[in-house]
Order: structure tokens, then C-alpha cells, then sequence
């Protein structure tokens, strides 16, 4: 859902795409996968048109992580977390949307110091930690192997520089640099597929001015 705030990897996305394709948002705070899986079909529908999607990203796993124990809510058990995960592939290829088109991408790493300081001042304990995230992308990175999607390995790909707190606002939720992180990591992998895209409606300068219908319709 924050991703098209000022400095978002969605908005950088739709800035770079402008006048090619529409980057849509419908991430939504806060939820796991357990709820995405219930409305997916209410967000993308056969009348979507899939031969206009170019590509699906599926981000989840900082919530579905969480520890059950301290923060049942939101929590959703690893196995049932990948299997959510298969489902919402099957039916985005039920409604001919190629696997070759989504990509998942795992969550970030957590910066346990920093998230306990935010679940401190709210009264509660630390409620997610980075090696359980971590189980998480990996089952992530299985179910892209086991469904053949492209896949973005945010929390592996952030550790590689061992303090990564950088990436993080919080501890958990993505920071500018993270944003900019995201957004060049998940460019590398969409330009294959949207670089050949036409560009809509010509360039200004080369509309006939004393003829524009000729140039616009």
C-alpha cells in the first residue's frame, strides 16, 4: 500500500513507465496471505484483460511471519503461507495470466532492534523475528521454483550488505533507500518484458500540427 507514497518503488515504477503502462496498486496494509488469497479474485478478474498484464508482483510475508504467539492476528503458519502462495499463481494462470508474467518477491529482512523500539511503545514485546522471516522467503523462493514465476529474493539480497538497517524506516517497513532498492532490483527483472513495449501516442514534435487527427486517431 506504501509504495506509491513520495519516493515508493511502485511510484518510481509509474514514473519510468509513464506513457507505456499503468503500474496498479492494490496492496493493502497490514494483510497476510490467507486474506489476499480470499479477495484476489475481486482485484484481478478474466474482464481485467490479460493480455494487457504484463506482469503480477506478489509481495507477502513480513505479516504472515509474525509470531503467532504475540501476534496471532496477523500470523499464518509456513506451510499454509507457501500454500497461499500457489494459489494465487493458480488462479492468476486461470485467468491466463502467465506464470512467466508474476513475479513474487519475499519480504524484506527485520531490523529486530529497531522493530522491538516500535512494538515498545505501542506496550507490546518484539513480534517478529529475522531468522523466522527468513523461513519465509525461503519457502517464497520454493513455491517460484515449484510454479516456475521469477521471484525477487529481497531478504537475501538486502543482507548481502550486513547492515541493512538502512533499508528499513522502522525495522520492518521499507525506507527510501529500501524503496530504491526495491524498485532497481524488480526494474532489472521486469525491462525484459516491458523494454519492447510501444510508446502511446507519438512524441509531440512529431504530431502534424496542421493536421493532428492524422498524427492522433
Amino acid at each position: 500500500q506504501f509504495s506509491f507514497q513520495e519516493n515508493g518503488w511502485g511510484a518510481s515504477l509509474a514514473e519510468r513507465l509513464v506513457r507505456k503502462c499503468d503500474v496498479v496498486n492494490r496492496g493493502l496494509s497490514g494483510y497476510n496471505t490467507r486474506w489476499a488469497k480470499l479477495i484476489l479474485p475481486r482485484l484481478i478478474t478474466k474482464s481485467t484483460g490479460a493480455e494487457s498484464t504484463v506482469a503480477v508482483t506478489i509481495f507477502f510475508g513480513a505479516n504472515d511471519s509474525a509470531l503467532k504467539e504475540l501476534n496471532p492476528k496477523q500470523h499464518v503458519p509456513l506451510e499454509e503461507y507457501a500454500a497461499n502462495l500457489k494459489s494465487m499463481i493458480q488462479y492468476l494462470k486461470s485467468v491466463d495470466i502467465a506464470e512467466d508474467r508474476i513475479i513474487l518477491i519475499t519480504p524484506p529482512p527485520l531490523q529486530e532492534s529497531a522493530w522491538e523500539k516500535e512494538c515498545l511503545a505501542k506496550g507490546d514485546k518484539l513480534n517478529r523475528r529475522n531468522a523466522t522471516t527468513g523461513e519465509y522467503a525461503q519457502a517464497c523462493v520454493q513455491v517460484a521454483r515449484d510454479c516456475g514465476t521469477d521471484v525477487l529474493d529481497l531478504w537475501t539480497l538486502m543482507q548481502k550488505n550486513q547492515d541493512f538497517s538502512s533499508y528499513l524506516s522502522d525495522g520492518l517497513h521499507l525506507s527510501t533507500e529500501g524503496n530504491s532498492f526495491l524498485a532497481a532490483q524488480l526494474w532489472s527483472r521486469l525491462e525484459k518484458k516491458l523494454s519492447a513495449l510501444p510508446l502511446l501516442l507519438p512524441y509531440w514534435r512529431d504530431v502534424d500540427h496542421t493536421d493532428p487527427e492524422a498524427s492522433l486517431l
